[in-house]
């Protein structure tokens, strides 16, 4: 017995090492495996037919390396739509098996550059990846021609590199960038209805982030389920309105207790500019205990707060980051994390979370 467990010993030790020397092979192998399940993959495998929410960025211009910019994606059944589109979400996207290529068209909030600034990215990839014939849609406020055009001429160069290495059948030249859809989105007026289908309703209506203006959120309605996306605003009543009903509110949130030590950190360093600045983004954004309590009072069932600042290096700091807001609204209430995807299936009242990042990582 002693020598067949001797042998049994030896036999394993020379597997395990036998294993190390061919850990890159192997690896190798796995790694085809793991791009043929990804190039493979449709964004909506294995969900329900519904309305399914994700953060593809929930940070701010703060630096925050658990955090993209602010970027929400919408899967709408089949259908993949993009908000806002910050700095790392385009890589988060792939990252979740939401593919660029996949995306049928982006809204802007507003074009402060936090909200925007992957969006050269995002129309690089859509077009390089899926070969597409006719440019991406971009749909936001007036000003969205100005910022599309002026991405298109930085990338212009990029795009006769491509043209001539990949060729004009993969890379077609009238594919190539975006197509600004705008709209008016006037305070006191009606929403604007951008998206009117059977099944599927997306509509903006404006915010209060002065001085940015026009600053608008957006309304997204599919199969009887319904999120609304706020963008960067102060409270405003216009976000109580549109959030009423909901099933799942989406809102910015900025904890001035929190700003409030940085604020002083800056002053104390004889940062003087940059304590001013701190001091300054307190007046057009939203607090989380009156988001709470907006949204109690619209009655939404799910809160998700995204756009998060200041940064939360800590888990720990979220109560703090929220304050009273649990006490103000009785539904369910996140801080929002990269990959979160809350999942809204048709005919239902259910509401699912899951991490999308965790899942394919």
């Amino acid at each position: 017995m002693k020598r067949f467990l001797l042998g049994l010993g030896a036999a394993l030790m020379l597997l395990l090492a036998g294993a190390w020397l061919m850990r890159g092979e192997i690896a190798v192998r796995l790694m085809g495996r793991i791009y043929d399940r990804a190039m493979a993959a449709s964004p909506a495998d294995g969900l329900p037919d519904g309305l399914h929410v994700t953060l593809c960025g929930s940070g701010s211009p703060m630096p925050d390396p658990s955090r993209a910019g602010p970027c929400t994606a919408v899967l709408a059944g089949q259908r993949l739509f993009i908000f806002d589109v910050g700095a790392g979400s385009v890589r988060n996207l792939s990252l979740m098996g939401l593919s660029p290529s996949r995306v049928e068209g982006v809204f802007l909030t507003h074009f402060h550059s936090d909200h925007i600034d992957g969006l050269g990215e995002l129309m690089l990839q859509r077009w390089a990846g899926s070969g597409a014939t006719a440019p991406l849609l971009v749909h936001g406020p007036t000003g969205v021609e100005t910022v599309v055009s002026g991405l298109m001429t930085a990338y212009g160069l990029d795009r006769n590199y491509r043209i001539a290495h990949h060729g004009e059948a993969v890379t077609p030249p009238a594919g190539f960038g975006g197509q600004p859809v705008a709209f008016d989105a006037l305070s006191g007026a009606d929403d604007v209805v951008l998206i009117d289908e059977p099944d599927l309703k997306i509509r903006a209506f404006p915010v209060d982030h002065a001085p940015v203006s026009p600053a608008v959120g957006y309304i997204i309605e599919y199969k009887g389920r319904k999120a609304v996306i706020s963008g960067d605003t102060d409270i405003s009543p216009n976000v109580e309105r549109a959030a009423r009903g909901a099933d799942l509110l989406v809102h910015e949130g900025l904890s001035r207790r929190l700003v409030g030590i940085q604020q002083a950190a800056a002053r104390k360093a004889g940062k003087a500019n940059l304590a001013k600045i701190l001091g300054d983004i307190t007046t057009y954004h939203s607090d989380p205990e009156a988001v709470a309590a907006l949204a109690a009072k619209a009655g939404v069932k799910t809160l998700v707060f995204t756009h998060i600042v200041p940064p939360l290096p800590l888990r720990a700091l979220e109560g703090p980051f929220l304050g009273k807001s649990r006490k103000v609204f009785k539904g369910e209430i996140r801080v929002g994390q990269d990959g979160d995807m809350f999942t809204l299936p048709a005919g239902s009242k259910d509401i699912q979370r899951t991490n999308r990042l965790k899942r394919f990582f």
